[in-house]
């Protein structure tokens, strides 16, 4: 098995605290009502919703996967850090190639009154295989391209999870 390591950040006018909210801790809530076409639903399906949990994101049609289950590994609301492990993926052809994804995410003020958010992403591939860095660029876009939809939605609703 290898693992393949890739980090990014972003920052973001919006505060830690209002980021990590509505980004991890309602995402259950938040995701789907603003991405109906690419997120049908996420559940809590073991757990409650703290470290141990797992939650089951069905995504809607014609999405990369058509299902993936996360195992909540660290959650911590005081200093905005979330770890969380992809366990199960369905309906994609990375599904082939990886044992599991691992995902490190930490919110942390800046001086201007917004955020820096560092995600640190690795992939355990099976055996010996090979994940092309269109694969993972694709993965990263898309992560991006959710994260921009909520930013938008806090900077135009300023009282939600203030």
């Amino acid at each position: 098995m290898g693992v393949i390591t890739y980090t990014d950040e972003y920052t973001s006018p919006i505060p830690p605290a209002r980021l990590f909210k509505a980004l991890v801790i309602d995402a259950h809530i938040l995701i789907p009502k603003l991405l109906p076409q690419a997120v049908k639903s996420i559940e809590i399906i073991q757990g409650d919703g703290g470290a141990g949990s797992i939650r089951q994101i069905t995504f809607a049609e014609g999405s990369q996967f058509s299902t993936v289950k996360n195992r909540i590994d660290e959650l911590n609301e005081k200093t905005y850090y979330y770890k969380y492990t992809v366990i199960e993926f369905e309906g994609d052809a990375l599904a082939d190639k990886l044992e599991l994804i691992v995902h490190e995410v930490q919110f942390e003020a800046t001086a201007e009154g917004g955020s820096k958010n560092k995600m640190t992403t690795k992939y355990h591939t099976k055996d010996d295989v090979v994940i092309k860095e269109e694969e993972i660029k694709a993965g990263k876009e898309k992560v991006l391209g959710m994260y921009k939809v909520v930013e938008g939605y806090l900077i135009q609703n300023p009282g939600a999870y203030a």
